[in-house]
């Protein structure tokens, strides 16, 4: 493999290279200023050379570092005369990651004609997948279990793929996706390029390398913090009061959105039902939820409907939220690189960020080690310091249900219409909306829920009646 070795103008934290410096059609370079793409990202900044130049790809990046640009734009350029075939794959290890990508991907392509981006997941009925798929599709983004459910049925066919893309290829080892990652790419073309993505280079991922890329770049980017935008402090508590103290923390630093971070299933129940009998608005995320479940907790948090959301590592691997005040290990993780993509959530962009942990006397060599790791002196403070507010702490916004998604032609500017128009509420009144597959959720200020709920439901959308309710 041939390492390539980032430039200091490639990761410097902000003002990369331009996009128009890449071999990029004109309607293309037009898009991405319009979408605010103007300089790289760092992980953009040293794979598009690349990627573009038609090599395959083994990089190291995380979500929300830009990597999604860094995989479609060269996606994109590799279609060529599709005729209603499956040119690109993109295989990710959830749902929500897939609709995301997707989502993304068209926006990057929308300078091509009729382009069309389809999702396929589990959790979702197969049979209007294969509906979709009969009327043909130029990109596939899918979950692995999925893809080959639509492989076997003979629905999709993936004959002339020209880019292989693996998103999160350590999330999907974890989740034992192996063989079935194996089985979708033997079902592609042998002559293709394959980019591969992973925040860490667990040893399935060199096998993959090996079994399934040709002669691919490497490149590998070192993570880092700036220490003014993550501030990070360390309390250490007796074990038993772990919740105690994440509460006195959460009244204490009253952020808006908060992921709290726990080792097991059990604690992230038990922290939920500590922050609620406290007042706190908070919502778990774990792996016992089902597809839907999560689609909810997920769309709540981030319409910043939930004021905490805890998880377990695994459960919030791909999570990218944006306007995350803080995370909070409520257990110090025995891996420092896992440690940093916990805080990495938080002081993204121009935002600043608290990553704040509580440490029993057992964890502090924990706390070493990662100091160690990441070069910096661990900043220990006293919970006897702080100065909660006990008043509740209540998200600004609540999320509305409505039925009806992409399946029925809902657009998120149907609801803003719907909401600003005949229900009469302002903009400013009416938060993120997110359309999924049958269903479309809004988020709007907290004290006008009901009433929100109310005219939606007399009213229309779309010039038909639809039902809506408060999560």
């Amino acid at each position: 493999m041939t390492q390539t070795t980032p430039t200091p103008e490639a990761t410097a934290a902000a003002g990369g290279p331009p996009f128009s410096e890449l071999p990029l059609p004109a309607a293309t370079l037009a898009n991405l200023a319009l979408l605010g793409y103007h300089t790289m990202t760092p992980i953009q900044a040293v794979t598009l050379p690349v990627a573009l130049a038609g090599h395959d790809l083994l990089a190291q990046a995380k979500t929300g570092s830009g990597k999604t640009a860094a995989f479609a734009l060269p996606m994109l350029q590799r279609l060529g005369d599709r005729g209603g075939r499956v040119r690109a794959l993109v295989l990710c290890p959830t749902r929500e990651l897939a609709e995301q990508v997707s989502g993304e991907v068209r926006r990057i392509g929308r300078a091509i004609d009729n382009l069309k981006v389809l999702t396929l997941c589990g959790g979702a009925p197969a049979k209007p997948q294969r509906e979709s798929l009969a009327h043909g599709a130029d990109i596939v983004v899918g979950t692995p279990g999925r893809i080959l459910d639509h492989l076997g049925s003979g629905a999709l066919v993936l004959d002339d793929v020209a880019t292989l893309v693996l998103d999160e290829a350590d999330r999907m080892l974890d989740m034992g996706f192996y063989d079935d990652i194996a089985d979708v790419a033997q079902a592609c073309p042998a002559v293709r390029q394959t980019l591969l993505f992973s925040a860490t280079y667990p040893d399935g991922i060199a096998r993959i390398a090996e079994r399934f890329l040709h002669q691919p770049r490497t490149v590998k980017l070192i993570e880092q913090h700036a220490s003014d935008k993550i501030r990070q402090r360390f309390y250490e508590v007796a074990d038993d009061a772990r919740l105690a103290a994440v509460i006195q923390l959460l009244r204490h630093y009253r952020p808006v959105s908060t992921l709290a971070f726990c080792n097991t299933r059990q604690q992230c129940r038990d922290l939920v039902d500590a922050l609620l009998a406290a007042g706190i608005s908070a919502l778990a995320l774990h792996g016992e939820l089902d597809q839907r479940e999560r689609d909810q907790v997920l769309v709540q948090f981030a319409q910043r409907s939930c004021s905490v959301l805890v998880a377990t590592d695994v459960a919030a691997r791909g999570l990218d939220i944006d306007q995350l005040e803080a995370v909070i290990n409520v257990d110090v993780t025995p891996d420092p690189e896992i440690h940093l993509h916990r805080i990495g959530r938080t002081g993204r962009g121009d935002a600043d960020g608290w990553a704040l942990s509580v440490v029993s006397a057992n964890e502090k060599r924990r706390v070493a080690a990662i100091a160690e790791a990441q070069h910096f002196e661990p900043a220990w403070h006293a919970l006897a310091e702080l100065e909660p507010d006990a008043s509740p702490l209540l998200p600004p916004m609540s999320t509305l249900q409505i039925l009806g998604g992409r399946k029925e032609k809902m657009r998120p500017g149907d609801v803003l219409g719907a909401l600003t128009g005949e229900a009469g509420f302002t903009r400013e009144q009416v938060g993120k909306i997110s359309v999924m597959e049958l269903s479309t959720y809004v988020a709007v200020q907290r004290e006008i829920a009901d009433e929100a709920v109310r005219r939606l439901a007399n009213g229309k959308i779309k010039g038909r009646r639809v039902k809506v309710r408060r999560l």
